[in-house]
């Protein structure tokens, strides 16, 4: 299965824009980010005094054999440890609430912008590596701009803070710590690189295998009804093993990295510590003093260290940030107009004049010079062959895409100068699929009108000839529908959009094949409430079945060219030919 263009791997960007992007989302939580990296230094300090008490313990009590000259070394150090525990936990605990803060609004961000996206940009992508996206790439970036920039302050400073207690304790052995410094930072100049090619690469295969369980789980009777189970085992495998091969080259990476560092580490400190050793033979530096020094490099090093990894992390948020701005990136098929109207009258007139629309990339339109009047109580149902623009109609009157030519009007007003909110308020649409939501009927009824109370929702239900059957089921309207609607019938999840429908209450009604999927009996069933619920009301009706064709006002034949069209007159053989 080929591969949709998002799934491509997306533009590389520097870590500096990364960061220079999605920073001004950090607005309204910088104190507590601030406030939290500013106890962590503070409790670097403290580590740093902790040490200079080991080191005058070690000198006046242990080496002097003074147990008097311990208490009070002892009961600072217990104070300082004391304060420095307490400081660690507010400041993780408000750096975690500022980087969660970030991932909440970054993940609200990106998510309202892709429901802003024209429906082509679904079709060409995959829903896994779309959630992929949302989840996982966005919380590499949090690991840079939030927690990932707090971790950088503290180390750097922190490593000032040890480096300047060396100094203080050995000039001469401080500028020999220094000089091997440098080693860390080429061992981790040279994983960057490679590291951030790993990451993206990993991240690619893991959208690519979420696709491919999204799309295998969701269409699971189909899988079993055709015996297919295997070919999506062996799909997934595939894509599980590219998975695993990325996975592993990075962690091949990562696992290198930190033994190496810890290699360099410790020859680094060795070579510090024979220095010492001599200098401790001069009777240059005391026996406490050199301990302490040992210990202020035990913390300078992994501080340096730490450096390094967050040089990683970088590589690798900054490999997320590309996919995620490859989403932002993405524009709608249609721009709301500055000052667009946001009342119109509701009477539901409609209007499509000489309206002419291609798909991007098509070679011809369409639909091809369309025009048509409705008004409230008419019904225009419109069919053709598959592929002849049907469902087009509907796309263009909720402004999906906008004509290539020709205007569409309501009310007497272009919709292109109405809000996309009240362009929609206006019209109802009653997809061929049904679609449903994970959640009780009352909710699903409710999504037509969160605002509808209980006697609305009920009379919505009996218009819709649905209260019957709701009532009959385990728990009544809050009986729970499943993913989808699956523990529904066809007939029953059909009613069920009838009664969101009626509860919305639009004077412009849309029906997009209504009976498709239902057997001959149900599909007679739903007759009388569709009837219901075109009372009064503009409706489009797109459909193959015809059986309401009699009671329609026009009929409007799609295919290549110019539709045909005209006020009813309804002669079956005529149409059958």
């Amino acid at each position: 299965m080929a591969r949709s263009p998002m799934s491509a791997a997306a533009p590389v960007v520097s870590v500096r824009t990364t960061f220079r992007h999605f920073w001004p989302l950090m607005r309204g939580d910088r104190r507590l980010l601030a406030l939290g990296g500013g106890l962590a230094i503070a409790a670097a300090a403290c580590e740093v005094a902790a040490i200079w008490l080991f080191g005058v313990i070690t000198d006046d009590a242990l080496a002097a054999r003074d147990l008097d000259a311990f208490w009070t070394p002892a009961g600072a150090w217990l104070g300082i440890a004391l304060v420095t525990a307490l400081m660690t936990f507010v400041g993780d605990y408000l750096t975690t609430l500022a980087g969660e803060r970030f991932l909440l609004r970054l993940r609200d961000r990106v998510f309202a912008h892709v429901q802003r996206l024209s429906p082509e940009f679904f079709d060409r992508g995959r829903l896994g590596d779309l959630m992929a996206r949302l989840t996982d790439d966005i919380e590499a970036i949090e690991e840079l701009v939030a927690s990932g920039l707090v971790r950088l302050v503290t180390a750097v400073v922190s490593a000032v803070f040890f480096l300047a207690a060396a100094f203080y304790v050995r000039w001469d052995l401080a500028l020999v710590a220094c000089a091997l410094v440098p080693v860390f930072l080429l061992v981790t100049r040279g994983f960057s690189g490679r590291f951030r090619t790993a990451a993206g690469a990993e991240r690619l295969s893991n959208g690519a295998m979420t696709s491919t369980v999204e799309e295998s789980l969701s269409n699971q009777p189909l899988v079993q009804a055709y015996n297919r189970q295997e070919t999506e085992a062996r799909r997934l495998h595939r894509e599980g093993r590219t998975w695993l091969e990325a996975k592993m080259a990075e962690t091949r990476l990562s696992s290198l990295y930190g033994p190496l560092v810890e290699v360099v580490e410790t020859v680094c400190v060795l070579v510090v510590l024979g220095v010492g050793a001599w200098e401790l033979q001069a009777d240059r530096i005391t026996l406490g003093g050199l301990l302490a020094f040992a210990a202020y490099l035990g913390y300078l090093y992994p501080n340096v260290q730490s450096l390094g990894e967050i040089a990683l992390t970088a590589s690798e948020a900054a490999a997320g940030a590309d996919r995620v701005q490859e989403v932002l990136r993405a524009r709608p098929a249609v721009v709301e107009a500055p000052a667009a109207r946001t009342r119109v009258a509701r009477r539901g007139r409609i209007a499509f004049d000489g309206v002419t629309f291609r798909y991007p990339g098509a070679e011809r339109p369409v639909l091809q010079d369309l025009r048509f009047r409705a008004g409230p109580g008419e019904l225009v149902l419109i069919t053709g062959p598959s592929g002849s623009g049907k469902s087009t109609i509907t796309k263009l009157l909720l402004r999906f895409y906008d004509p290539e030519s020709g205007g569409i009007r309501l009310d007497g007003v272009p919709i292109r100068e109405l809000s996309l909110a009240t362009l929609r308020d206006t019209v109802t649409v009653l997809q061929q699929e049904n679609l449903m939501f994970s959640g009780t009927v009352r909710e699903n009824i409710a999504y037509g009108r969160p605002g509808a109370t209980e006697a609305e929702i009920v009379a919505a239900a009996v218009a819709a000839d649905a209260h019957d059957f709701i009532t009959a089921l385990p728990q009544g309207y809050d009986t729970d529908i499943g993913q989808r609607g699956r523990l529904l019938s066809g007939g029953q999840r059909q009613r069920v959009a009838i009664a969101r429908a009626m509860v919305r209450d639009a004077p412009v009604l849309v029906l997009d094949e209504p009976t498709t999927g239902l057997d001959a009996e149900t599909a007679r069933n739903v007759l009388g409430p569709l009837r219901r619920l075109m009372a009064g009301r503009t409706t489009i009706l797109i459909t193959h079945d015809l059986h309401l064709a009699p009671e329609a006002d026009q009929i409007i034949m799609l295919g290549r060219g110019a539709p045909r069209q005209g006020r009813f007159r309804w002669e079956p053989a005529s149409a059958a030919r």
